[in-house]
């Protein structure tokens, strides 16, 4: 592949995955996120139990989370369910990663 084309490929994938990376960009969506890993879903309420911060606080890093492709949200009766949504990133992830791995000749 020549390197011009290798260039746009690898600055299309970083492109692709930079609202994911922005998403995982903070510490506490990071331990939102390692909260749901296992978990069907979880209501605000539930979630802000294990996060040291206030539930306003929380619902904006969900609303984060949920703008960069990382949850899905589904409300059943009055609450608002959060689930982790990795398919596009992980696609994106393993692209890059085997992108690496042709050019690297890792």
């Amino acid at each position: 592949m020549s390197e011009f084309i290798g260039n746009q490929k690898a600055i299309h994938i970083f492109e692709s995955l930079s609202p994911y990376f922005q998403g995982l960009g903070d510490p506490v969506r990071q331990q939102i996120i390692s909260l749901l890993i296992g978990k069907d879903s979880m209501n605000v309420t539930q979630i802000a139990e294990h996060i040291p911060m206030s539930r306003p606080t929380v619902s904006h890093h969900l609303k984060i989370l949920r703008q960069a492709g990382l949850l899905t949200v589904q409300k059943k009766g009055t609450e608002m369910y959060y689930r982790l949504e990795f398919n596009d990133a992980i696609a994106l992830m393993k692209q890059l990663v085997q992108f690496a791995e042709e050019e690297c000749q890792c």
